[in-house]
């Protein structure tokens, strides 16, 4: 494991929002101000892109042209399939029409990626899972995820795809949970181009420890990508990297430099009062 190279989601430089603060925490932020900002870190020279952009108009050339007039790169490209229009699910709505447009919502991010030259395509379905007993058909919601990825793998067996699991937020719980559940399901993909994004804080979450998981999935061969936070288990704070785990993320850091990982490591904060 030589010189460490980091990145961080464009997000980590706009506008947050919660459901106590609706209108923000600070201002809303363009594409531009994002990318300028994000070149003033020491260090910073990889970005995870969300798709669609700031505004309807922005097209991935321009973004393309930003982020090299200020020295950055596309490390990946991550589609939109969680905002309201996905209340009910993305991969996994019980609308068919809604279901199709995750897919295509997931092409638009393919495009970009390839003008952008990121490494892959990123899947957070965070609106797919269950909220309460009853609500769910557990095996046809699997299902729906196992075909929908499915069927965008082998539509583009050129492109790495890559899972971010998580347990929860914003459905109470999600059906890509855990590490071990996320490489189930690429296994019944049976597809060599999806892999799983390794977020440290969502480990937490899963009381998983996030070492223990990250070289289970480097074992199995599906390690696409590590991202770093914290967080105090129960939610998904994305706080300043070891602020709470100091000991679990020496630890992370170590069994990454155990298999000679090179690729940058991406930070995934949310500093939502450190902005203002």
């Amino acid at each position: 494991m030589g010189k460490l190279t980091f990145g961080a989601g464009i997000w980590a430089f706009g506008q947050f929002v919660d459901r106590y603060a609706g209108d923000g925490y600070g201002p809303t932020r363009s594409s531009q101000q994002m990318i300028e900002d994000a070149a003033r870190v020491p260090g910073l020279k990889h970005l995870d892109i969300n798709v669609p952009f700031d505004i309807p108009e922005r097209t991935a050339t321009e973004i393309k042209k930003m982020l090299d007039d200020n020295g950055l790169i596309c490390r990946a490209t991550t589609p939109h399939i969680y905002m309201r229009e996905y209340a009910k699910g993305s991969f996994t709505n019980p609308d068919a029409k809604l279901r199709s447009k995750t897919k295509d919502r997931v092409r638009e991010a393919i495009s970009a990626a390839k003008i952008l030259g990121a490494t892959y395509v990123k899947f957070w379905p965070g609106q797919d899972g269950f909220d309460f007993p009853l609500q769910a058909d557990y095996m046809q919601i699997w299902d729906y995820t196992i075909d929908g990825i499915r069927d965008l793998a082998n539509e583009n067996p050129d492109i790495q795809f890559a899972i971010e699991y998580k347990c929860k937020e914003p459905r109470v719980h999600m059906t890509l949970a855990t590490a071990t559940k996320t490489l189930l399901a690429i296994s019944e993909m049976k597809v060599n181009n999806v892999g799983i994004v390794m977020d440290f804080g969502h480990s937490l979450m899963a009381q998983e420890t996030p070492a223990e998981s990250l070289l289970l999935i480097h074992r199995h061969g599906k390690l696409v990508s590590a991202e770093l936070n914290d967080n105090w288990r129960g939610w998904d704070d994305d706080l300043p990297v070891a602020s709470v785990h100091l000991f679990e993320t020496i630890e992370y850091m170590l069994a990454l430099r155990s298999i000679n990982w090179t690729d940058p490591i991406l930070l995934d904060q949310f500093p939502f009062r450190e902005i203002l």
